[in-house]
């Protein structure tokens, strides 16, 4: 961990706690030498955990300088066609932790719904609220894509009208880039 940045393209790592026995490293021990050494080694983390939002806040709050993203709001798949309040409610108390960001990606493949994905509106709104554009990251999930690519990002870009043209410069790239420390061209 180490010597992860100085390798050629590399900015953080982006890890998977969904299928097997992955779901259980953020509970039994198994991850926690990685938070300790992301942290130590300021390599960003990027963290799927669908079901496990408190956990990663929690490995936020006792790591304050690890940077942590919260992939896909850390929304299940099972949630598709259901109500997402619940589990966004457990995202937005977590936007008191400076070192917490979240991305709003793969959106799409929670709602049955069809594009512009009206009920995704308000609970992009209110994660931009919570987090502020500075913490919140565009994103598409293209393994699981409901709805063509260009939809995922006219559904910000053109039909969210309650983001100003600041939250989505922010929103759109360049948040993730400083929060990655990835250089933008001039």
């Amino acid at each position: 961990m180490a010597t992860w940045k100085s390798q050629p393209h590399m900015l953080g790592i982006r890890l998977v706690f969904n299928a097997g026995r992955s779901k259980e490293w953020l509970t039994d021990g198994t991850a926690d030498w990685l938070w300790d050494a992301a942290e130590r080694y300021d390599v960003p983390v990027m963290a799927f955990a669908p079901n496990a939002v408190p956990k990663l806040g929690a490995i936020a709050e006792r790591h304050p300088g690890l940077r942590l993203i919260i992939d896909h709001l850390g929304l299940s798949s099972a949630l598709r066609g259901k109500t997402l309040e619940a589990a966004v409610d457990e995202v937005v108390k977590l936007a008191r932790l400076s070192n917490l960001a979240v991305k709003v990606s793969a959106l799409p493949c929670y709602v049955e719904e069809p594009y512009p994905f009206p009920t995704l509106h308000p609970i992009v709104r209110r994660v931009v609220d919570a987090f502020g554009p500075r913490r919140c990251f565009w994103g598409t999930d293209l393994s699981h894509l409901t709805c063509p690519y260009k939809q995922c990002v006219t559904l910000f870009t053109e039909e969210m009208k309650s983001l100003s043209s600041t939250e989505l410069e922010w929103i759109m790239g360049r948040g993730i880039a400083e929060w990655l420390d990835w250089p933008l061209p001039d």
